[in-house]
């Protein structure tokens, strides 16, 4: 069978599980993995026939992709920010409005690094580590330092960082154990993308999300749906350096609830909405 075959036939079988942009996006980046080629090379030989190796992957993967499980959890990989990561059920997949999130910070603080010796960043619940390592890849002389309550994740940020030998110091500490925070430093950003999907949102959300997904990493209780924000805000107001930047990525249905949290914690702030329009970013620094 040859990969046009196999695209027919799992496109139609895939339909019956994702919407058809989702079933383009999962066969591409199932075919690149493993053919070991890019779009243009499988349509000139999408005649061709597959290895047996091939068929036999393929078809591993596609009885799992049937089930619901990410395609990045079945590759174990996700592109963010033009680097290549590892990642499992123990982190969430990077999204693109993460990535504008680290964009931000690297316009805002590319000319500034020379000013600091060292330029230090603090990831609050760095996951798979792709923000630190994205700002890595971006940023020259600066320390990285990345905590996660999960030691399990911890583990994939490690290989990530190792992988690029971005120099991250990982830490196992929950932001909410104020105990932890002597462990920390000042720094010049702090940055995180918390918990701040209520749990009153889950039913809005797709299936393979929460079966997959790590649940600690994504919601939080409905009555308390700032407690992740509250909390850096009160940390970094000891341990944000003079003239430093928080920059947090947020529920889009809570840009005002959580502007308000980093502004009566003595912050002044910055809305961003990211390329859907939707309120998603917030950068707070001491008022002067």
């Amino acid at each position: 069978m040859s990969i046009y075959t196999y695209n027919q036939q799992y496109t139609k079988e895939l339909l019956t599980v994702y919407d058809q942009s989702e079933v383009t996006k999962i066969l591409d980046m199932a075919f690149e993995h493993v053919t070991n080629m890019v779009r243009t090379d499988r349509i000139v030989n999408q005649f061709s026939p597959l290895t047996i190796e091939q068929k036999t992957r393929l078809e591993e993967i596609f009885a799992q992709l049937m089930l619901g499980k990410p395609v990045q959890y079945v590759l174990k990989e996700a592109w963010f920010g033009g680097i290549k990561l590892l990642v499992n059920e123990s982190v969430l997949i990077p999204r693109p409005e993460t990535d504008e999130l680290v964009d931000w910070i690297v316009r805002d603080t590319i000319n500034l690094i020379d000013s600091f010796s060292p330029f230090k960043i603090l990831d609050i619940g760095t996951g798979s580590g792709c923000i630190p390592l994205t700002l890595k890849k971006k940023l020259f002389n600066i320390s990285l330092t990345a905590i996660d309550i999960s030691p399990k994740a911890l583990e994939v940020a490690k290989i990530n960082s190792d992988n690029y030998r971005a120099n991250v110091a990982l830490k196992q500490i929950d932001i909410l154990d104020e105990t932890k925070w002597k462990e920390l430093d000042s720094y010049q950003v702090i940055v995180s993308n918390p918990p701040y999907i209520k749990d009153a949102e889950k039913n809005m959300m797709h299936k393979n999300v929460l079966d997959f997904e790590p649940a600690t990493a994504l919601f939080v209780p409905d009555n308390t749906p700032l407690l992740f924000y509250h909390k850096i805000a009160f940390f970094a107001q000891t341990h944000l350096a003079d003239n430093g930047t928080v920059y947090v990525e947020i529920n889009e249905a809570l840009g005002k609830e959580t502007l308000e949290a980093f502004n009566n914690y003595g912050f002044a702030t910055q809305l961003k909405r990211d390329l859907q329009g939707k309120d998603r970013m917030i950068k707070a620094w001491k008022r002067l």
